[in-house]
């Protein structure tokens, strides 16, 4: 099913309001690093050194703010097991995936025609 941008407008006429909290969670799962990171999670839980490995290039700063503010927004879920040494799981939660359901087929057609785009914009 689509829903065209005349719909949203009219059913959820608040979200395109300056001050609307959904640019606050777009801002947070549509950043570079929100995308790849809920991305990553997607296929199940990951270690924190295993998502930093998948999510190439993420400094370890910008991997904990990511986390830590995708798990507040109540999109990933951290569990910290008592282990030595220490052993935290990163995954998503019922409504992270939800997210990703809808999420993936734009991650893939960015993928797919990247870089065309980039082609394109190069042409200029």
């Amino acid at each position: 099913m689509t829903v065209s941008f005349a719909e949203i407008k009219e059913s959820t006429p608040r979200v395109f309001t300056e001050g609307c909290g959904t640019r606050v969670v777009l801002d947070h799962i549509m950043s570079k690093w929100g995308v790849l990171v809920l991305s990553s999670l997607s296929d199940g839980t990951l270690r924190w050194g295993e998502l930093r490995r998948e999510v190439d290039g993420i400094s370890e700063k910008m991997l904990a703010s990511t986390l830590r503010t995708l798990a507040a927004d109540g999109l990933v879920h951290r569990e910290s097991l008592p282990t030595v040494p220490p052993h935290v799981e990163y995954s998503l939660t019922p409504l992270g995936r939800d997210l990703m359901e809808r999420m993936l087929p734009l991650v893939e057609w960015v993928a797919d025609n990247a870089q065309g785009i980039l082609e394109h914009d190069d042409a200029r």
